[in-house]
């Protein structure tokens, strides 16, 4: 399949590639995809799809946790919500309950959504010659 091997080594590289910010955004974006899945997996009642999906919607939220620095105030909160998620991503595994997904992937939109525009500015500050 020699289609799905060059896609996957475009993967490869972009991630190789990718600067931290853009990395994040990638574990975003990986997030709002496994927790899509899982909703679909509750409505087609593939229980093990569901319990994938969300486990690896919690891995990158748990991932996303261990980047933080801790001396940052910020940081402090962005910790307490990422747990409140997995906590919530957790109850949504045993209820199979979509609208606990729903919640959380409101959370993580918001989350890519600022960080998406964090690179976009300090893009701009790059290209005009100003420093971060």
């Amino acid at each position: 399949m020699p289609t799905q091997t060059a896609y996957n080594a475009y993967q490869q590289n972009s991630v190789t590639t990718a600067s931290p910010g853009e990395l994040t955004l990638m574990l975003y974006n990986g997030c709002l995809k496994f927790l899509h899945q899982s909703k679909k997996a509750i409505v087609e009642k593939n229980i093990e799809g569901k319990n994938t999906n969300i486990q690896k919607a919690q891995a990158i939220i748990s991932e996303l946790m261990s980047t933080l620095n801790m001396d940052i105030a910020l940081s402090q909160q962005m910790f307490s919500l990422y747990d409140f998620m997995k906590n919530r991503l957790t109850e949504a595994n045993i209820k199979n309950d979509i609208s606990i997904i729903d919640e959380v992937e409101g959370y993580v939109v918001e989350f890519r959504d600022t960080w998406r525009e964090v690179i976009r500015i300090n893009r701009q500050k790059q290209f005009s010659g100003n420093q971060v």
